[in-house]
């Protein structure tokens, strides 16, 4: 399923205001990296890609996750290392992802990067290898 373009070029996905849940392999697949490791990764990401590395959704309460956001189908064909988890539409069980608006009050959650047309997902193939060497 292709996701929608609005005519502002907003995905679909994306509420309007606040923030909503996204059943993850339906828009998007997610990987999940825990607290400091994952602000890490995002950070090495931003930093390798000149600050266009696609959604990241981080959490500022609770542990603190960090969510990168995928193209449908892509996070399960990679062993994530301890601290990462896939999430995906398997038959596992079903995983959500809360996605903020992009302005306004979304507490407890925002945006590290944010989609853009140009790079609508996080590479999968880069996130992984920054997720691996960020473990060493």
């Amino acid at each position: 399923m292709n996701p929608r373009i609005s005519l502002d070029g907003v995905p679909s996905w994306i509420p309007a205001s606040g923030h909503a849940l996204r059943h993850a392999g339906i828009h998007f697949d997610a990987v999940r990296v825990r607290g400091v490791l994952g602000e890490e990764v995002a950070y090495q990401l931003m930093e390798f890609t000149d600050f266009r590395a696609g959604p990241i959704v981080r959490e500022l309460a609770g542990e603190r996750n960090v969510y990168f956001l995928l193209p449908p189908g892509t996070a399960a064909a990679y062993a994530w290392p301890a601290g990462a988890r896939a999430l995906s539409r398997s038959g596992r069980g079903m995983a959500f992802v809360g996605v903020p608006a992009l302005e306004g009050l979304t507490w407890p959650l925002d945006w590290r990067s944010r989609p853009t047309a140009e790079v609508p997902f996080v590479e999968p193939d880069l996130l992984h290898e920054m997720v691996e060497h960020a473990v060493r």
